[in-house]
């Protein structure tokens, strides 16, 4: 199983999901600040980190983006600030993913499993055709998503995405016109064995709306339908 790096200040937290990542079988390295981690990290490198943003001697921003100058490692942000600057600063930066506090342990793991998931090279007992659908680019008039690279742009500009929101993108585009309710695109992001409120989607899909809103001002692709779900238009 691969092994996790959790670097965070809070002792509490260390314990609390370092016991719900080893009882779903990983590997767990603890660290305290972002100095020791990057230490720790030349001798052990993980398979994926999961960084406090406010830490004691090197915070968060810091560590990642000393981490990036050399590696590639999946990371996830843990953060207790609203602040979405923080979010797309840090997601710029190269981190694949954001859980705010407080969290549930089910939640952090599913996020876990999804990034891993993403990171993971391609199976190789696949078939160049079934390689090929697995990697296939998505394109959709002026959206194209890369599932392989994690990239999306609309009119040729970089839209930075999570996971999460990457996934119940592609869920939503992959049939426009074809409305999706909130359980399907939970499904879709959170496979089906995690449990979240459906203002969850809702939140989600908001922050899609402005992300993309932020390269194109006129973006209103993603459709509401009230009490039904949402659509990608054709």
């Amino acid at each position: 199983m691969p092994t996790i790096a959790l670097v965070d200040d809070d002792r509490n937290i260390l314990t609390s999901v370092s016991m719900a990542l080893e009882a779903e079988g990983y590997r767990i390295m603890t660290y305290t600040d972002g100095a020791s981690a990057l230490d720790g990290f030349k001798t052990s490198p993980p398979d994926l980190a999961i960084l406090d943003i406010k830490m004691p001697r090197m915070d968060g921003m810091e560590t990642l983006r000393r981490l990036r100058q050399k590696s590639d490692m999946p990371v996830i942000f843990l953060t207790s600030k609203d602040e979405e600057i923080d979010e797309m600063f840090g997601l710029k930066m190269g981190a694949d993913d954001f859980i705010r506090k407080p969290f549930s342990q089910r939640l952090l793991v599913e996020r876990v499993k999804a990034v891993l998931r993403r990171a993971s090279p391609k199976d190789p007992a696949l078939t160049p055709k079934e390689a090929d659908n697995t990697a296939k680019v998505l394109e959709r008039g002026l959206l194209r998503m890369d599932p392989e690279r994690h990239t999306c742009t609309w009119k040729g500009e970089q839209v930075t995405l999570t996971v999460t929101e990457f996934l119940i993108l592609q869920a939503l585009a992959t049939r426009p016109g074809v409305v999706k309710s909130r359980n399907a695109l939970m499904d879709a992001a959170y496979d089906d064995q995690v449990y979240v409120d459906d203002r969850t989607i809702d939140s989600h899909i908001k922050r899609l709306r402005k992300k993309f809103k932020v390269v194109d001002d006129d973006f209103e692709m993603i459709e509401t339908l009230y009490g039904v779900g949402y659509r990608f238009k054709e």
